[in-house]
């Protein structure tokens, strides 16, 4: 019998995460849930962009909850309101649905999670019986499960490097892109993404993911982080003016040390205009992409690009996380109550979404 899915919040994740619950064959689309009151009663298929499918979109999450679905993939933005996407999870929990989600970093890496927290949410699944894992792409499966499985076929690992190298003129939320993110903002002032700290707060469970699936025990997590300015004014469509002088582009590094050196490191290359920081790195193509990066013998690359059909990588790198929670649900709802991070599933593939 197929697991009754709940997709609440569709946003950059929740449209795709809609069109995986359908493609996949153990999984049954049970309802969709919305804060924006223009997509309530519209078509699931409508909202993200695929064929009819007479689920009808609500902003009550109540009687889906009451009607005993199996998992919710809670696809909410938490950057804004942790706690108000914390009070979701553990409501969905609590009702029996165990839960996969994106949007609450802090859970990517239960054994470091802070204890009030674990506390509440590993109570929440005791009480539903349910569980809940949560991943995206970055932070996510391409600094964890990817650069561990790679460091599989090197024979010797002297450092494990993921790379996001994107231009963020692709990825469409102005919020984010200027207050959290601070494309546009003066010099002068440190944007909310970048204050020390919020790096390793973000990105420091991957690095001590990977460390866990090396064997290795961390000393410490350091970050670096580099601002330019913009050297023109730019006009991006949808967002607007970004002044001369304002923020262009930065470059972060989350390093986890062993041995005093820098061992698992994650960097980002972040840039809103593709002639700020020329002397930086830059994708092979297009507007962004995502690279490991394995120094040893034999050294290794592999980038990854998505596209979901618009040949956007910030849009197909938002598919590629909704694909990797929707396709954990079986793996998650089989498994014992409590929080789950990436090393306790079990190896989750394509099968229930491979035409057949």
């Amino acid at each position: 019998m197929a697991l009754r899915v709940v997709v609440w919040g569709t946003g950059h994740v929740g449209r795709p995460a809609i069109r995986t619950v359908l493609a996949h064959r153990d999984l049954e689309l049970a309802g969709v849930v919305v804060a924006d009151p223009a997509k309530v009663g519209l078509d699931a298929g409508s909202i993200a962009d695929c064929e009819p499918t007479g689920v009808l979109a609500t902003d009550d999450p109540g009687p889906l909850l009451a009607s005993g679905v199996d998992a919710v993939a809670y696809c909410a933005s938490g950057d804004l309101r942790p706690e108000e996407a914390i009070a979701d999870i553990v409501r969905c929990l609590e009702a029996g649905a165990s839960v996969v989600t994106p949007s609450v970093y802090a859970l990517y890496h239960p054994a470091s999670a802070p204890g009030p927290l674990t506390e509440r949410i590993e109570a929440a699944c005791r009480a539903g019986n349910a569980a809940v894992f949560a991943s995206g792409i970055d932070p996510g499966w391409g600094l964890d499960i990817l650069p561990l499985l790679l460091s599989g076929v090197v024979g010797r690992v002297d450092e494990v490097r993921s790379q996001e190298v994107m231009n963020y003129a692709a990825y469409h939320n102005p919020v984010s892109v200027r207050e959290i993110i601070g494309f546009g903002m003066p010099m002068a002032t440190t944007p909310l993404m970048l204050l020390p700290g919020v790096p390793t707060m973000t990105w420091g469970n991957m690095i001590r993911t990977v460390a866990d699936g090396l064997g290795l025990a961390l000393e410490d997590i350091r970050e670096q982080v580099e601002r330019r300015p913009l050297e023109r004014t730019i006009e991006v469509p949808g967002m607007g003016l970004f002044e001369a002088g304002t923020q262009g582009a930065f470059r972060f590094e989350v390093q986890g040390v062993v041995g005093g050196r820098p061992v698992v490191v994650v960097e980002h290359v972040t840039r809103i205009d593709d002639a700020c920081a020329p002397d930086w790195p830059y994708p092979p193509r297009g507007q962004g992409c995502h690279r490991v990066l394995i120094t040893g013998r034999p050294d290794l690359e592999v980038t990854v690009i998505a596209d979901d059909g618009d040949g956007n990588p910030a849009v197909g790198g938002n598919a590629t996380a909704a694909a990797r929670l929707v396709n954990a649900i079986p793996g998650v709802c089989a498994a014992p109550p409590g929080l789950l991070g990436a090393l306790d599933l079990p190896f989750v593939t394509g099968s229930g979404v491979t035409r057949r």
